[in-house]
Formats: structure tokens, C-alpha cells, sequence
């Protein structure tokens, strides 16, 4: 099945347009914070805007062009909308978890690992 863009509606292009520039304008958005912000931990949650609500409109203006299109109800583009709503966040709880274990250890070694809460870490003398 194809889609040709005289298939479409005007409205449903329009609409397609708004959703695209918006999805668009919103993973530049997460770029800039990334290359603008200066630590690592700020710089993680920046670009978890683009991946979810910057891919959120351009699935979104995916499901209108095809829907509008096909004359029917299109709805395989919301599949990806779940996926990426649903890893951004682990990625991103993932990432920041193994930055702070890495800070945590390369700056004080009696830190105990995550998930050993019967570890003891023993203070050098002096502390």
C-alpha cells in the first residue's frame, strides 16, 4: 500500500505539517540542551525530550497522513510511539544510575556497590 500526496487532504496535510514541525522543534530542542548543558547529569534528561515527545509528533503526523491517505484507521505507528515511551526512561534510569556507581567509586573506594545493603564500608582513619 502507498500513499501518494495527492491522496491527502488539505486539512490532514496542514495537520500532518504542525505535528511534524512540532515533533521536530522539540528533538532540536533536546540537541541544543545536550550540547549546551554542562554536566553529564543534565545533559542525560535533554535529549529524553526529543526521543519521547519529539518522536511522539512525528508519529503522531505518520498516523494522520496515512490515515487520511488509506481512508482507514492506521494505527501500526502507535507500536513505535509505545516503545519509545516505554525505553527512554529505563535508558535513561540506566545511564544515571552507572554514572553515579562510576562517581561514586572512582572518588571514594569504601563506597559499597549498589545492592549490597550488607556491605560495610569502613572509613580510613582520620574520616
Amino acid at each position: 500500500m502507498s500513499v501518494h500526496l495527492a491522496d491527502v487532504p488539505l486539512w490532514a496535510a496542514i495537520l500532518a505539517a504542525f505535528f511534524l514541525a512540532l515533533g521536530a522543534g522539540l528533538t532540536l530542542l533536546g540537541t541544543i540542551g545536550l550540547v549546551r548543558l554542562p554536566t553529564f547529569y543534565q545533559r542525560i534528561h535533554a535529549p529524553t525530550l526529543g526521543t519521547s515527545w519529539g518522536a511522539g509528533g512525528m508519529v503522531m503526523a505518520s498516523m494522520i497522513v496515512f490515515t487520511a491517505g488509506s481512508g482507514r484507521l492506521v494505527l501500526h505507528e502507535v507500536l513505535i510511539g509505545l516503545f519509545v515511551t516505554v525505553t527512554t526512561p529505563v535508558t535513561l534510569m540506566m545511564l544515571g544510575r552507572s554514572a553515579l556507581y562510576r562517581d561514586r567509586s572512582e572518588s571514594n573506594p569504601h563506597v559499597p556497590p549498589f545492592g549490597r545493603a550488607d556491605a560495610t564500608a569502613e572509613a580510613p582513619d582520620g574520616e
